[in-house]
């Protein structure tokens, strides 16, 4: 019965007094509690850790906050989490408990235990049902609402946040939020929560994770540390637009808002349909930022959230940053031959292989017209798989289904089918002629489904689809649906959100049909990292920008969230094209192993050490990227530091490491993020690991050398730690002196080790 009881899910009398339905929802080592007395609002009496009991919440007189506070039931020093104008122009909601159901379900993802409180509105024939899900032996709760009503017009859902919490604490609570730019994602963000309204929120329409990302920790102790403190997560999974609000009023704690953000898109809902917002994902952890992370990791890994989330990626080379536009037949047979030599398993194809009366040579023409150019590929498809087969690899090739050109013949025969405004100038993307699919109308979903299911039936050996998105939604209007200037159609003011809904609904058909094509996430680098298109895909592309120390920053923000197998990571060239930064080989190998290898790049242009050292890299993470991918990330030391320093007269570093289930092993890595000479070295203490076992330190992907007898390159010789023996608890209290010092290696020098 051990971790059996985590989805106990019981009706309790608190007291007899009380006589109040408790709802208990639990996870390995929290809990959600709910009062759900029929008649009375639903209110959240806890969320927490596992300890405290049903007494000690009673005994602490805790009663709680409105699970969903809804205009018109509230006292205006809160926020709606949601709000209606009914058909007569009623702006208010009072919902009260009618029915409480419970559901535990067993699933390829898990056991799952699901929660559904109905709730009816007083006067008008509105319900909502409110859902709490949690899966088995994983620290997240997931909330989402269902609003649907049976008045004679249609309604308008003004506000419709996916959940709400409330924190009773407010005064030492920080808040940690990702912020970017293409080429810059994931730019972590530490800052203490004042008086007052804070709203993080993105508009791009079809992207929402290169600006302000749809996820959030909140450190209840003060500032926030990595491996201590409470904190609590949350992610919207969304792919569109979004709202998060924080509100700090005076003596009220924090009160957390997560949904669908409301301008232009007050969502138009007809009688009997229903509208579903997508989930909230919510943890608490008393092990710091590190805990909160490391259960999202577990549960996009293992409860559906990513696309066969436990399986292990292959090492693959990507041929844009390599040859860009510069398709030619040869050059792709020839890039095939090198990753198969690097001991890689995959090569992909990347923009520039179509197009029929509009050649793809550069970005402005040709999206849409999804034909293979045979004056690139005379030999066809058919002639890369063939090759990639003959090398033992696997093949795969990228699209953009979501974008046409007005420069395509698609846009020829069907303008009506790109996002525009009717009499309005066109708003153009990427390459001055890039329009926006519109994913609501049908027969574009099944164009996308067709694209996709063309090629993987033509071309059954393709193996990898890389999925791209490179445009904003700036075009607000349909031009097939758009029938007055009234909201109540519900056809324009619905976009932002149908957009969505259309494109999920299409996934979900080539989900159905094609499980086990591995399909990557990509939009101009990490604009949809999100848990609402995850579920469909098996990574995604973290940023456009290859350059290994920006990386480092990147990769580390992303991972608060993201777990490794999810994080598409390549080897990039030196110096690096957009800052023109000179790395060694080594260093951007090591970096680009901490998660989903890949090299993107031309191998034609390596030199002899570059290449031995992928070599040597490619050959030692394919005995690593079990614990990488599937292991339990713990944080070391920040690369965030490094930008704090006031002196060089210490190293700044970046350290991580993953450590297996059963801590038997793990794999520790460490960068040096500035070059000085004569730096104290950094002490790194180690985590995750059994304090009672002794580990022993083997050095991998070392560097090589030149050796001067041969007149070649060769192997390189490991640090004085290779082989050496240390306690779980040494690595952890000590912790490791690691050799980065430049005057015995390069600029940016760098280490791997597995311990066993």
């Amino acid at each position: 019965m051990k971790n059996r009881l985590f989805f106990c899910l019981m009706a309790l009398l608190l007291s007899a007094g009380m006589n109040a339905e408790v709802l208990r929802l639990e996870t390995p080592n929290t809990q959600l509690v709910l009062d759900a007395t029929e008649g009375q609002e639903l209110r959240v009496l806890y969320f927490g850790d596992k300890s405290a009991t049903l007494a000690d919440i009673e005994a602490a007189g805790e009663t709680g906050s409105a699970a969903l506070p809804v205009f018109g039931d509230i006292d205006m020093i809160h926020l709606p989490a949601l709000q209606v104008q009914h058909a007569d122009g009623d702006l208010s909601l009072n919902l009260r408990v009618a029915k409480v159901e419970s559901l535990t379900s067993n699933s390829d993802s898990g056991l799952t235990s699901n929660i559904c409180v109905t709730l009816t509105d007083k006067l008008q024939p509105v319900t909502v049902r409110v859902f709490y899900k949690a899966c088995h032996d994983v620290d997240i709760i997931e909330t989402w609402t269902e609003i649907e009503h049976q008045e004679k017009k249609p309604i308008v859902l003004k506000r419709f946040d996916s959940g709400y919490l409330h924190l009773g604490e407010g005064e030492q609570v920080w808040l940690t939020h990702l912020h970017g730019d293409w080429a810059a994602e994931a730019v972590v963000t530490n800052e203490p929560l004042t008086r007052g309204v804070k709203i993080i929120r993105n508009t791009d329409g079809a992207r929402n994770a290169h600006l302000d990302a749809p996820e959030v920790m909140l450190s209840l102790d003060g500032a926030p540390e990595e491996n201590s403190g409470r904190v609590l997560g949350a992610a919207l999974c969304w792919s569109g637009n979004f709202e998060i609000r924080l509100n700090v009023p005076n003596n009220q704690g924090v009160h957390l808002y997560a949904g669908i953000d409301p301008q232009s898109s007050e969502y138009v809902l007809a009688p009997k349909q229903v509208f579903k917002t997508p989930s909230l994902a919510f943890t608490y952890s008393t092990e710091g930022m590190g805990g909160v992370s490391r259960a999202f990791h577990r549960w996009a890994r293992t409860c559906g959230m990513l696309h066969n989330g436990n399986a292990v990626r292959d090492v693959l080379l990507n041929s844009w940053e390599g040859i860009y536009f510069d398709i030619t037949q040869q050059r792709i047979i020839d890039m095939m031959d090198d990753i198969a030599a690097f001991g890689g398993e995959l090569f992909v194809m990347d923009d520039g292989w179509f197009g029929g009366k509009y050649p793809r040579n550069n970005d402005s023409s040709s999206l849409g017209d999804w034909v293979v150019d045979t004056r690139k590929l005379p030999g066809g498809l058919k002639a890369l798989t063939e090759a990639a087969r003959e090398r033992h690899i696997r093949f795969g090739i990228w699209i953009e289904p979501e974008a046409v050109n007005t420069v395509s013949e698609l846009y020829e025969q069907h303008p009506d089918w790109a996002l525009q405004v009717k009499g309005r100038d066109l708003k153009l993307g990427r390459g001055g002629t890039q329009l926006v699919l519109d994913m609501t109308n049908p027969k574009v979903q099944n164009f996308v489904f067709n694209l996709v299911d063309n090629l993987l039936t033509d071309y059954p050996e393709i193996a990898y689809i890389k999925w791209d998105a490179n445009a904003s939604i700036q075009n607000y209007g349909h031009l097939t649906a758009q029938r007055s200037n009234s909201p109540k159609d519900g056809l324009t003011s619905n976009l932002y959100i149908d957009y969505h809904l259309g494109l999920l609904k299409t996934l979900e058909r080539i989900r159905a049909k094609y499980p086990n094509v591995v399909i990557q996430n990509c939009a101009s680098g990490g604009g949809r990292a999100n848990y609402g298109l995850m579920p469909y895909f098996d990574e995604f592309w973290v940023s456009d920008n290859n350059d290994a120390l920006q990386r480092v920053f990147i990769q580390w923000g992303t991972s608060y969230f993201f777990p490794s197998n999810a994080m598409a990571q390549h080897i990039g060239g030196s110096p690096y094209q957009m800052t023109n930064r000179v790395v060694p080989i080594k260093f951007r190998c090591d970096v680009a192993m901490s998660g989903r290898l890949g090299i993107e790049l031309q191998p034609k242009h390596m030199t002899d050490e570059e290449r031995l050292q992928c070599t040597t890299a490619l050959t030692d993470y394919k005995v690593l990227r079990n614990i990488i991918q599937l292991g339990n990330l713990y944080r070391l030391v920040s690369p965030y530091s490094s930008l704090q320093a006031t002196t060089v007269a210490e190293q700044q570093v970046a350290s991580l490491m993953y450590v297996t289930d059963d801590r038997s092993e793990a794999v520790l890595f460490a960068y040096s993020l500035s070059n000085f000479m004569k730096q104290a070295p950094r002490r790194i203490r180690l985590a995750g690991l059994d304090p009672n076992r002794t580990y022993t330190i083997e050095e991998k992907n070392i560097r090589v050398q030149y050796n001067h007898d041969k007149g070649a390159w060769d192997k390189g010789e490991p640090c004085s730690l290779h082989g050496k023996q240390f306690t779980g608890a040494y690595l952890m209290n000590v912790g490791l002196l690691i050799p980065l010092s430049t005057e015995y290696t390069q600029d940016y020098p760098s280490r791997i080790f597995h311990l066993k």
